[in-house]
């Protein structure tokens, strides 16, 4: 029989459910090996399961992404990992019908960065992928033997197609570099610590508050169940034992229909199961039966101990003492929850005992959406709702017609950004989804007001918006901030005429106006919140050519202009793409302009082209410019090649100008 003996192990998404009893159990059993674990916190996500752990000198908790390359690559080798058992995906299936992409993402994409970087690295002796039985799809409900780990896969669903995908994948890097690659598929797993979406738990927690049990369609689907601690223990024998190549079913021969999972929970709570269990709408194609043939992992010696009334009655026991581990989750009881992948899980409390009062831990991190039902009628609710600030403003007075055009429901802002407590009533009162910041000085009428005006430029820009993205951050709720690309100027590097933009990672080099050093301060500080979506608009323009803020408008009455190539932002183009970021919950730094820069004279060529073929202007050189404003101007072209790559229609600036700006304004003799 195959032996493993590892000495580095990467655990991914420990701090989820299944994987944080594993991660526990291995650093409690084996202290001689090193347990690095690495979870992104979603909303599923809490630190705290993983307290158990967090005092043991073999224990290193690291939060992030394994979508991120760098980090996975920098990890394996600084930490010399030699074993990988890779548990990160995004799991409930409620949710893959409402977010798919999502999915795509976490559990294909993020599952091929790992595989490269094991291929890279070329260090690992075991990569564990763990899979789900809902992979083979739906079992015939007269069959008498299980799946077992040749059969095919015939994933009925968006989360189980993405979990197959994956497997395809892992397979593919085993066969073609010899990946030292086993693959795992389990049953329902249930127990202390899941997080209230899933079955078990949502009915303990509904019993707790005396509310009735809802059962999609007539609850006559079945399921297997198996205790987390008798998993942990089946991954501890396949990480040992289990054979380079193979799959390996955790299962369980005792299946149980929804019902009687219900009727069982209303037992132990006294409760009359006819009076407390409710009947609703399907899900789509919910599979009748999973069924698993475990015979090969009893091989290697491990067998499920934990019968159903005993792990029942534990996991009983300490939801009834836990119930605010997990803060708000009113959202994820409900009979059809839909999550917005949110980040920000419960990453707080590493440090709290287990015995805390929940107020001291209870979060709303977790924003939860409710689809609209189909029987709802004429009163169906909205699955987005926004919440922005900078009514007064530009961009803020475009979005909110944009929203009043796509039918998503908004409220603009009533408190000030520094003023924390009327965020905070704002975010009680309106509820929304997400919230967009077009809030924040620019100057009046241009930026040398801010060279006069440092401390309310400082007091709106820098800790206005710092505190929204905290309070933002404290409710689980996505800002997409308005920023600007004024923070950069042509260097030796980024030559003006090259083609060579500023890409998002690079650190700003313009300090010649006040305003743009609070910009640069606020967006670096901002990296700081990974709930905030950065976008560095530049120069906006609109097809509304009489708006004396749009950029067209301001040097078609300039007297004189300097001619130099820039990136600039169209407004028509991109606002509509600010908020499909949004429903996709984007984060991070984007360049937010058309590709390509244009200089101010061929927009002038363009105007005259266009709109008024008697239009003259002359230019004039920086020095000369110089003389008649207070501060310097930003000059720069920008890289918009993650937006493009987001956005694979994003016209170029060019393009954008003329099809969306001057078409439109055209003057016909």
């Amino acid at each position: 029989m195959a032996t493993h003996t590892p000495k580095n192990i990467l655990i991914t998404g420990a701090a989820g459910f299944i994987a944080s009893h594993f991660a526990n159990r291995l650093v409690r059993n084996y202290p001689e090996y090193k347990i690095v674990v690495l979870d992104k916190l979603d909303y599923c996500s809490n630190l705290k399961n993983l307290i158990p752990s967090k005092s043991s000198p073999n224990f290193k908790f690291v939060k992030g992404d394994i979508g991120s390359a760098d980090l996975v690559n920098y990890l394996l080798i600084t930490e010399s990992i030699d074993t990988i058992m890779h548990f990160a995906a995004q799991t409930h299936v409620d949710n893959s019908f409402g977010n798919s992409f999502e999915f795509t993402k976490n559990n294909i994409y993020g599952t091929h960065v790992l595989l490269e970087a094991c291929k890279v690295t070329g260090q690992i002796k075991r990569f564990i992928h763990v899979s789900t039985d809902e992979v083979y799809g739906e079992t015939d409900e007269d069959a008498i033997v299980g799946n077992h780990e040749a059969s095919q896969l015939l994933p009925t669903n968006p989360y189980s197609a993405t979990k197959a995908g994956a497997e395809m994948l892992v397979m593919a890097y085993g066969r073609s570099y010899g990946l030292p690659v086993i693959t795992t598929r389990g049953n329902n797993v249930y127990g202390p610590n899941q997080f209230p979406e899933k079955l078990i738990p949502k009915f303990i927690l509904l019993a707790l508050q005396g509310k009735p049990l809802p059962i999609h369609g007539d609850g006559s689907n079945v399921r297997s169940y198996l205790y987390c601690e008798d998993v942990a223990e089946a991954f501890e024998v396949i990480l040992h034992k289990g054979e380079v190549g193979h799959v390996y079913n955790i299962g369980t021969k005792k299946e149980r229909r929804v019902i009687d999972v219900a009727q069982d929970i209303c037992r132990l709570f006294s409760m009359d199961p006819d009076a407390s269990i409710k009947f609703v709408e399907n899900r789509p194609f919910n599979d009748q039966r999973y069924f698993l043939d475990d015979e090969k992992l009893k091989i290697l010696g491990w067998s499920e101990r934990t019968t159903w009334e005993e792990g029942l009655k534990k996991t009983l026991d300490w939801y009834t003492k836990n119930p605010d581990w997990w803060g708000d989750v009113s959202g994820a009881l409900l009979p059809h929850p839909r999550m917005l992948m949110m980040p920000g899980g419960l990453e707080r409390h590493l440090d709290g005992s287990e015995d805390e009062k929940p107020e001291s831990y209870v979060s709303t991190n977790t924003r939860m959406v409710v689809p609209p039902s189909k029987s709802v009628g004429a009163s169906q609710k909205h699955p987005l709702k926004f919440l922005i600030y900078g009514r007064t403003g530009w961009i803020g007075g475009l979005l909110g017609k944009l929203c009043e055009k796509q039918g998503i429901p908004y409220e603009y802002g009533k408190g000030r950004l520094e003023d924390r407590s009327s965020l905070v009533a704002d975010i009680q009162s309106v509820k929304p989804t997400h919230i967009f910041n077009a809030a924040g000085v620019t100057g009046r009428p241009n930026v040398d007001w801010c060279e006069t005006h440092k401390t309310e430029t400082i007091r709106a820009n820098v800790a206005g918006t710092l505190t929204l993205a905290d309070v933002s951050r404290e409710h689980g709720l996505l800002v997409i901030n308005y920023a600007t690309g004024c923070i950069f100027e042509y260097d030796a590097a980024h030559p003006e005429g090259s083609g060579i933009g500023f890409k998002e990672e690079d650190k700003p080099n313009f300090m010649g106006s006040f305003y743009s050093k609070t910009k640069a301060m606020v967006e670096e500080l901002l990296r700081e919140y990974d709930n905030v979506c950065t976008l560095r608009v530049r120069m906006p323009i609109s097809s509304d050519l009489s708006n004396p803020r749009n950029f067209i408008t301001k040097i078609s009455r300039y007297n004189k202009v300097v001619n130099i190539p820039n990136s600039m932002t169209i407004l028509d183009e991109l606002l509509p793409i600010s908020i499909e970021m949004a429903k996709r919950n984007l984060r991070g730094i984007w360049n937010f302009t058309n590709p390509g820069a244009v200089s101010h004279n061929e927009i002038l060529e363009m105007y005259r082209d266009y709109i008024d073929p008697n239009f003259k202007w002359s230019n004039f050189t920086l020095e000369e410019q110089a003389k008649v404003i207070v501060a310097a101007r930003s000059n720069n072209e920008m890289d918009a090649s993650k937006l493009k790559n987001e956005f694979p229609e994003l016209l170029s600036i060019k393009e954008s100008l003329v099809k969306l700006v001057f078409e439109p304004n055209k003057k016909t003799a």
